[in-house]
């Protein structure tokens, strides 16, 4: 490995708590580092997921349909999360990562806050554009940051907790969402000073949106880390950055692909299950959809991080045990163990026992949470912020653009009738897992060889 790092690419500050032995942060400081990012990713999940559970509300107000408000929900917010990802994480490789972070949690919650003042489709639709800006900037950021403060064998641990941030933002909006509804419903006119009286729903916009200070607050407590693992010297970043990020790329196309087509896929169903199960149980069981995101909630948020904490303790302990593939071993494993659960809940003959398939199906299910951990052992230092990015812009495009929008037009075109919402989710479920499931098994010998070659580079 070259000995000099690009001048573009800075290995970021002393931290006085770093172990000069080993060249990594303490592990106390290390985690909570972690505590302060999944702090921000559970609060851009909750401001993301918030308006899965104010559907009806914003339907009536601004007469709109299910595949519209699908919209609103995946592709207004995940256009430009994922395409404007893309040059925010190259400033992420070349720039003070935690100032990055700074900046976009407080655009994303100011932007939330300007959903509640939306006066139209239009401009709710460009406030949720807004919120997608703002988080492009956490992930790429965030995991390039955790790649440079834990050793190999223990960043599978680390990225899951991280990772919690999604079931426990998810789950954590659901909830809320479900005494926003009864509260809604009791009283449909909120006085806010200066304003005057609004639409009750708007106002959980501006709840939501106002942890974002404190979470800025926090992340100015946390220095930027020693960059590790860089392979190019200075004088060849002007002149081949871009070639050598393209060739990077073109070299890994079986092992990227295999992770990018795999994790889209499961995205594709996952996200589209947190968009509409509340609908669901309200349309197929007559169940109060407030009540259904307050149980759908606490399955997600508890389900969930447990999922995501053994899904990175089972690929740590595999791969320290030399399975160079286990990550992706772990993902298919849990497509195997979650899918036929998740699938039978959408058909299931009443709502109790749809609850427990749902509960069983969330804790295998977000095993597939190590997917990220994989991309940063095959990548080095200086494209791990661009290749995350790249790697959500595929997934979420696919996943959060789409899977919302799939379902709603599967249920408004294909069956055509709304309490038909229950085959679409079982549609997409029974497609999109299995194959997602052969394409990470046709990865899994191209990962080893990149995985290795990786290491020697290093």
């Amino acid at each position: 490995m070259a000995t000099e790092i690009a001048k573009d690419a800075p290995q970021g500050e002393p931290v006085g708590n770093e172990d000069a032995e080993a060249g990594w942060p303490r592990p106390a400081y290390s985690w909570y580092v972690v505590g302060v990012l999944l702090l921000a990713y559970t609060l851009s999940f909750v401001d993301r997921m918030i308006l899965s559970l104010l559907v009806a509300p914003i339907r009536a107000a601004l007469e709109i349909s299910d595949t519209e408000v699908s919209l609103l929900i995946g592709l207004a917010f995940a256009l430009f999360y994922t395409v404007l990802g893309l040059p925010i994480a190259w400033i992420a490789d070349r720039w003070n990562r935690r100032n990055l972070i700074v900046s976009g949690v407080a655009l994303w919650s100011v932007m939330t806050a300007a959903c509640g003042f939306a006066g139209s489709y239009a401009t709710l639709f460009l406030a949720r554009m807004g919120v997608g800006v703002g988080e492009a900037a956490l992930s790429p950021a965030a995991y390039s940051m955790l790649s440079d403060m834990f050793p190999r064998d223990k960043l599978a641990r680390a990225m899951a907790v991280y990772s919690i941030g999604v079931p426990l933002g998810s789950g954590v909006a659901m909830i809320l969402g479900s005494f926003v509804v009864q509260a809604v419903l009791a009283a449909p006119m909120v006085d806010l000073p200066l304003i005057g009286p609004v639409e009750a729903w708007r106002t959980i916009f501006l709840w939501v949106a106002a942890p974002g200070l404190f979470v800025c607050l926090l992340l100015l407590t946390v220095r930027e880390p020693l960059r590790h693992g860089l392979q190019r010297t200075a004088a060849s970043v002007d002149a081949a950055a871009a070639p050598g990020f393209l060739s990077h790329l073109a070299g890994q196309r079986v092992a990227l692909g295999a992770l990018f087509a795999g994790m889209s896929l499961i995205g594709l169903v996952m996200y589209g299950v947190i968009a509409w199960v509340p609908t669901f149980f309200a349309r197929t069981y007559g169940m109060d959809v407030s009540q259904a995101g307050l149980w759908f909630g606490l399955i997600m948020a508890i389900g969930g991080a447990a999922g995501l904490v053994i899904g990175g303790t089972l690929a740590d302990r595999m791969f320290a045990k030399g399975v160079p593939d286990a990550h992706l071993r772990v993902m298919r494993l849990s497509i195997l163990l979650g899918g036929p659960p998740l699938l039978a809940a959408a058909l299931m003959p009443d709502a109790t026992l749809a609850f427990v398939m749902l509960a069983l199906a969330f804790p295998m299910l977000t095993m597939h949470g190590v997917g990220t951990v994989a991309l940063q052992f095959i990548t080095p230092n200086e494209y791990r912020a661009r290749v995350t990015a790249l790697y959500f812009f595929v997934v979420n495009l696919t996943g959060l653009g789409f899977g919302p929008m799939l379902m709603a037009l599967l249920t408004d075109h294909l069956f055509g009738d709304d309490g038909a919402l229950r085959y679409s989710i079982a549609l997409v479920t029974g497609v999109a897992l299995p194959l997602a499931a052969i394409i990470l098994t046709m990865g899994f010998s191209a990962f080893a060889r990149d995985l290795a070659r990786t290491s020697e580079a290093a």
